[in-house]
């Protein structure tokens, strides 16, 4: 209870005797000035005896201003400890502000970039469309692209045939130019010997079968050659040559009975010796007329299969 009553004691001391007080004391003393109106407690009034001895004010005085310093630089302290604080506040707050507006700008980059993305998505599925439609037509060209190049091979093949055709059609042109040199003369025999012809010939350079021989002759307003007579068919005999040609003599309506394309019966034939036969018992209902370089013989007449290939004779009536 020293201290207590200490304290007591100074602040009594304190309103009697500020004069005993230097100058550097009375910024401490000032603290406790408004105890004054409260009623100091004494020795006697709390039961205990005094104890304040003459000249303990001073020295009591003495050891509270080191508690006065200390609690003013803690407040002191505590009033810069308040000011950091606040610093501190005012640059976490201006900190936050800066974090909150560019969080903001971040959610709105982020907004744009999934935006641009979305379209970018969206550019890409176009993309993969047209690169698929692209690559049909592309499968469809190089489809087309064979095609024509299977076609052009087809028309090379053709125009080699062709031309391998009109190299032929040249030689049978140029045979027939020979051919027709050679009957030019022979008429110009038989014109010499007093005989005249009512009739035009042509040999064929192909070989056909009896019916598609006289089909080719009735196109051409002719029909398979008619002999009727020796010279006639000495001229026939030559103009063939050394080709084996259809006549228009034929018995496939009636074994036996030979008949010509017109219709009238045979009455002189020219057969070759042993024919007609019908070779092996083959169904021989045409005739071949033949020219043989080994004898000036009349009859070259044979019959033959009207289904094998022979050349023809046509004629045509003037």
């Amino acid at each position: 209870m020293e201290l207590t009553e200490d304290i007591y004691a100074n602040t009594y001391v304190a309103e009697d005797k500020n004069s005993e007080t230097d100058d550097s004391g009375n910024s401490y003393e000032d603290i406790y000035m408004n105890e004054e109106a409260l009623p100091t407690p004494t020795a006697a009034s709390m039961g205990k005896p005094d104890l304040q001895k003459p000249g303990s004010n001073t020295a009591n005085n003495r050891c509270y201003r080191p508690a006065s310093v200390c609690l003013t630089v803690l407040c002191v302290l505590l009033l810069a400890a308040l000011i950091m604080l606040c610093v501190n506040r005012h640059q976490l707050q201006t900190s936050y502000n800066n974090l909150t507006t560019e969080r903001e700008k971040l959610q709105t980059n982020y907004n744009n970039l999934t935006s641009e993305k979305e379209q970018l998505q969206t550019s890409y599925n176009n993309l993969t469309m047209e690169r698929e439609k692209l690559q049909t037509n592309y499968d469809s060209l190089t489809i087309e692209k064979e095609q024509l190049q299977t076609s052009y091979n087809k028309l090379v093949e053709m125009r080699g045939q062709l031309q391998t055709n009109y190299e032929n059609i040249r030689n049978q042109r140029d045979q027939l130019h020979k051919e027709t040199d050679e009957l030019q003369k022979i008429l110009s025999k038989v014109v010499q010997q007093g005989w005249k012809y009512s009739s035009l010939y042509y040999i064929s350079t192909e070989r056909k079968t009896w019916s598609e021989s006289r089909q080719y002759c009735r196109d051409r307003g002719a029909d398979l050659v008619i002999i009727n007579s020796k010279e006639e068919q000495e001229f026939i005999k030559r103009l063939s040559g050394n080709k084996k040609a259809f006549i228009g003599l034929t018995d496939d309506v009636t074994e036996g009975e030979w008949k010509w394309v017109d219709g009238t019966a045979l009455t002189t034939g020219y057969w070759e010796s042993g024919q007609p036969n019908s070779y092996r018992g083959r169904d021989e209902d045409c005739v071949v007329i033949q020219y043989n370089n080994c004898c000036e013989q009349l009859n070259t007449w044979h019959d033959v299969p009207c289904h094998d290939h022979y050349h023809w004779i046509c004629e045509k009536a003037l």
